[in-house]
């Protein structure tokens, strides 16, 4: 392998790893060799996803339980993995919920619920890692955005709210600790196919919609995302800070616009 894009022996910390896309990015960097810690609402839950991850790993992964919800957990999870550890050296920030419904029906709970999760649950796990990681002088840091960082899509207003802040999260964190040694990148997934996404595509309308907009004529799997993480987390990137890289296949490249290919003026 290039020593280039290695992440051998790397600590690494990935928060909602227990499924989609934040199991697949845990399992990238499992297969390459490096030390994974995932996190999940329960014990039970990241145990189990770990243990999934651990045939063919040079070192065995770990589950921790984290609500990032709430910081008492937060605070718990960095002081146990630095004490047992000593250092992370790239945090993935992946922990995430949406519920769907028109912005006039989001009750407060709805938006709590999300918000929460997707914007305050990462901005104190990047703080508490980034923390050690300034102290250290070194450090890379990765967040999850959405294709709603670029634009909303309809009536998922509030995760599209927390996934535009989550991009300036990202671009402040990287101007204030880039002197301090630390990297601050973001992820942006297009339209990917888990487990939690597959009945929504299998709608007809959903599905050719879907098509007719990613220029790849495909929509993306949790794999898709892991060359990114891995890139960013690896001697490769040592130079990108404060970026969100759009993993979408193409779909904000511009728009499908349904105009005859030829003979239209």
């Amino acid at each position: 392998m290039d020593s280039l894009f290695s992440v051998a022996d790397q600590i690494i910390l990935v928060s909602g790893g227990t499924r989609g896309i934040g199991f697949a990015i845990a399992a990238g960097f499992a297969q390459r060799d490096a030390r994974v810690i995932l996190t999940g609402r329960t014990q039970s839950a990241a145990e189990e996803s770990a243990s999934k991850l651990a045939a063919g790993a040079k070192h065995a992964p770990r589950g921790l339980a984290c609500d990032v919800t709430k910081t008492a957990h937060i605070k718990e999870l960095a002081c146990r993995v630095l004490a047992e550890c000593g250092q992370v050296d790239a945090l993935v920030n992946v922990a995430g919920v949406n519920r769907r419904k028109p912005s006039l029906a989001v009750s407060e709970d709805d938006y709590d619920f999300i918000l929460n999760t997707n914007l305050k649950g990462a901005f104190f796990l990047a703080q508490e890692i980034g923390r050690s990681m300034c102290e250290r002088g070194r450090g890379c840091q990765i967040n999850v955005a959405s294709l709603n960082t670029d634009r909303p899509l309809k009536n998922v207003l509030p995760y599209a709210m927390s996934k535009a802040a989550i991009a300036h999260m990202t671009r402040g964190m990287a101007v204030e600790w880039g002197p301090r040694g630390v990297r601050v990148n973001g992820i942006a997934p297009g339209f990917i196919l888990t487990d939690l996404t597959r009945k929504l595509w299998s709608d007809p309308t959903m599905h050719d919609w879907g098509l007719a907009n990613t220029p790849l004529r495909r929509l993306g799997l949790p794999d898709d995302i892991v060359g990114a993480a891995i890139f960013l987390a690896s001697p490769a990137a040592a130079f990108i800070t404060g970026q969100t890289l759009y993993i979408d296949g193409g779909f904000t490249a511009g728009w499908a616009w349904p105009i005859p290919e030829s003979g239209g003026q």
